[in-house]
């Protein structure tokens, strides 16, 4: 299951991460954002232990949106070694975000 990430424990879950992170900056109001859950959920489980996958809510979180200028969600960002390495704006087939994700493996 994807983590539920938050202004609190985002530098702990992401940027200290020694595994790969997606990041799905997502909002409960949000359509296509409903529509790439559950393709992130699976995604969370196909890539248990070798990366992590986690969800931001952007109206509960609003300081990590604001420090990598989410503008449009859903926002998937890819991190390694703390850095963004990879994005991808608006909902898009699983085989995109997972081959984004195996690129960092």
């Amino acid at each position: 299951m994807a983590l539920e990430i938050t202004d609190a424990n985002f530098d702990e879950l992401v940027l200290k991460s020694d595994k790969p992170v997606l990041v799905d900056f997502w909002a409960e109001w949000c359509g296509p954002c409903r529509m790439v859950g559950p393709v992130v959920e699976e995604i969370a489980k196909e890539y248990e232990g070798k990366a992590v996958v986690g969800k931001v809510n952007v109206d509960n979180n609003p300081g990590i949106s604001m420090k990598f200028g989410i503008r449009n969600i859903p926002a998937l960002l890819f991190f390694k070694n703390g850095e963004i390495v990879d994005k991808q704006i608006g909902a898009v087939p699983k085989s995109v975000l997972a081959g984004k994700l195996t690129a960092q493996l």
